[in-house]
């Protein structure tokens, strides 16, 4: 018995023996006069272990098994989980091993053997929130995030992503090898058709959303533009997105975390799926994304959905491609970059305006009237066709390379 049950045991005998009355043995142990009764009474039937408490001796419901407790300590050491937090830990126990236990006695055993969680949160500083829009799709939030994430391999790949200002839900992620033209353009892909088209992207200065200065480019003169602007915000445009200039990483502070809440989570999931190249990322992530958002999103403050439903006449492959506007010649060829290419019909007569479209989904093609057609690069001496196939596609992913997957960072 504890010192509270020998005290109880005392008090309740001297009442028994005479020495004591009801109301004084009342008084000194808090009780009141009908329970000390009650307690003599049953003193007298079972004697002074009747004053233990009923459970005392026996463990709790929630006490954590010793054969559970060995099997989660052995999971723990597991060389694919070496990087895991307490939190997401606790999601594999129940995911994968069917382990259901509650944070805190997680969090006490896995301390009482000395173990210690990756993710180290630092000391929040204070500053001015800005208040989160009410709707869904009313701002998503971009940016790309360069990382170790497969390990054993210590190159950094980027990872780019959207996530809604209201729900907190990713709309889209695509990996890459560097913060390029094509990561954005995919996310973009994903959001309009997994969720629809916002109204807003909130993005900071990379090169990709807005010009380096305030001159009209040549294609933009051609295009008719009257104010700089970019390949993508051209294309954000056509669908009436605008694009917000985020002033610091701190005002796109909800993709910020985004990125910290992944960096850590990720590489454990690539290394427990055994995932280990650019390619099977992103396959992985189709699914992943929606078993991210069922944990981690929060209900809006208006039910009302701000996104607009792709429109059907929208086609994805030529919205979402870099564009040049040349005019054909003579000889039924264009120039660009330096580089002379022939169109592989004669649908187009010379002097007409065709649009050259670069993606790394399409490759290198030419849109007129709605309709694409091929175009095969040309020696500039005597305008023949590179005869080598090898020097045909060399040059067109040279194009490609150069429009959608240089890093923007260094180019900028």
């Amino acid at each position: 018995m504890n010192n509270n049950e020998n005290l109880k045991a005392a008090v309740i005998e001297s009442c028994i023996n005479g020495t004591m009355t009801i109301k004084v043995a009342a008084d000194r142990l808090n009780f009141s006069e009908r329970y000390v009764k009650e307690l003599k009474a049953r003193y007298k039937k079972f004697g002074a272990s009747s004053m233990m408490h009923g459970n005392c001796g026996k463990q709790p419901k929630h006490t954590i098994s010793a054969d559970i407790k060995s099997k989660i300590w052995k999971i723990w050491n597991l060389p694919e989980l070496e990087e895991c937090n307490f939190t997401h830990f606790q999601e594999i126990l129940e995911e994968d091993y069917d382990i259901k236990i509650s944070y805190a006695p997680l969090y006490k055993f896995l301390k009482s053997k000395g173990a210690k969680s990756p993710r180290k949160h630092k000391k929040s500083r204070n500053h001015n929130r800005r208040q989160e829009r009410p709707s869904s799709g009313e701002l998503l939030q971009v940016d790309g995030t360069p990382h170790q994430f497969f390990y054993g391999d210590n190159k950094e790949y980027c990872l780019h992503g959207f996530i809604d200002d209201a729900t907190h839900k990713v709309t889209g992620l695509y990996m890459c090898e560097n913060e390029c033209m094509h990561g954005y353009l995919e996310v973009t892909r994903q959001t309009f058709r997994n969720f629809g088209v916002p109204l807003a992207l909130y993005a900071d200065g990379s090169s990709i959303f807005f010009p380096k200065d305030n001159k009209l480019t040549l294609e933009e003169q051609l295009a008719g533009v009257t104010e700089p602007t970019t390949q993508y915000g051209r294309m954000m445009k056509k669908l009436g997105v605008d694009l917000i200039h985020a002033g610091s990483s701190q005002a796109k502070g909800r993709v910020e975390r985004l990125w910290n809440t992944l960096h850590d989570r990720l590489r454990t999931e690539f290394r427990r799926h055994n995932i280990k190249t650019i390619e099977e990322a992103n396959e992985f992530l189709k699914t992943y994304i929606p078993k991210f958002n069922k944990k981690f999103s929060i209900e809006p403050k208006d039910k009302k959905s701000s996104f607009m439903e792709l429109p059907k006449y929208v086609n994805l492959d030529y919205l979402l491609s870099v564009k040049y506007i040349r005019t054909v010649d003579v000889s039924n060829c264009i120039s660009i970059n330096g580089t002379t290419f022939a169109i592989e019909t004669k649908e187009i007569l010379h002097k007409k305006k065709i649009e050259i479209c670069v993606s790394k989904r399409i490759g290198l093609k030419v849109r007129f009237n709605d309709k694409w057609y091929k175009i095969t690069p040309i020696t500039n001496s005597n305008k023949k066709s590179v005869k080598s196939d090898d020097s045909v596609e060399a040059i067109i992913q040279q194009f490609i390379f150069f429009n959608c997957l240089k890093n923007e960072r260094l180019s900028a």
